[in-house]
């Protein structure tokens, strides 16, 4: 595997979340590639209908996933493992992911059916409700925190 790329419709607005997740993205560097990529927020958003948006936003993510890359989206009707299945799910990806683990999370509205059929695999980091800035900060700790279980780092405890 060369990486995991986190991919977020639309930009992080809130300063204090961006520097935490500076200082997770540089923790998780130690053990694997990281990137983190924001696609733009849609020009005209509130004359779009909530299926145009999708559209649009899939047309996006689809440019920025690579052909053999592993993708699962972030949706609340997704599997909801606990840190340590997590943990194994990573340690999986890793061993039979070709090119990146790209994780996505979608704009307000979620993914467009197009974008569902062609990338199956979903996630859920909680039944809550969060908002897309929070959901990023979770993601991205969540990340780390599964690979210091993989490499018996002391983070992580039971």
């Amino acid at each position: 595997m060369q990486g995991i790329k986190l991919l977020f419709v639309g930009k992080t607005d809130s300063p204090e979340i961006q520097k935490l997740m500076q200082e997770y993205q540089r923790r998780l560097s130690r053990f694997v590639p990281i990137e983190v990529e924001e696609l733009p927020d849609l020009k005209n958003r509130k004359r779009l209908s909530q299926e145009e948006q999708k559209l649009e936003e899939g047309r996006l993510i689809k440019a920025a996933i690579g052909p053999q890359d592993q993708v699962v989206l972030l949706d609340e009707r997704g599997k909801e493992p606990t840190s340590l299945q997590l943990a194994k799910m990573v340690e999986g990806w890793q061993m039979t992911v070709a090119r990146k683990l790209v994780l996505v999370i979608g704009g307000p509205y979620g993914f467009s059916d197009e974008i569902y059929q062609a990338y199956p695999e979903r996630l859920s980091l909680s039944r809550l409700t969060f908002n897309h800035q929070m959901v990023r900060l979770f993601l991205i700790e969540q990340v780390y925190r599964a690979y210091t279980i993989i490499h018996n780092h002391p983070y992580h405890h039971e």
